[in-house]
């Protein structure tokens, strides 16, 4: 029979690629160094082509920096920020400051 403490420590010494890590929420061991050294590799070829096809564009006329490529536990930030989640927490954390500030104007609150 196991304790709780070598559980622990068996899970931890898993290899980065175990099946168990992952389910668990290891995003970390989906990619290898190899991988990324590659995506960073095709990131900095995107930037070089870009760079040679604006050379001698003015500025407001070149086309948009290329964006780089999505690592495991990394997502695109915008969609991040305006997930529903996160609007109905931000809509809801509005309605709790009107609330204080309504109860502060009225002197409930000191």
């Amino acid at each position: 029979m196991l304790t709780w403490r070598e559980l622990g420590g068996y899970l931890r010494q898993l290899p980065p690629r175990a099946r168990t890590r992952i389910a668990m929420g290891d995003k970390d061991g989906l990619w290898g160094l190899a991988e990324h050294l590659q995506g960073l590799t095709i990131d900095e070829l995107r930037i070089a082509n870009w760079q040679r096809s604006n050379e001698g564009v003015k500025q407001s006329k070149q086309s948009k920096r290329p964006t780089p490529i999505t690592r495991p536990g990394t997502g695109p930030k915008a969609a991040d920020k305006n997930s529903p989640q996160r609007i109905a927490r931000r809509n809801a954390a509005k309605v709790r400051a009107a609330r204080r500030r309504s109860a502060i104007a009225r002197g409930e609150i000191t």
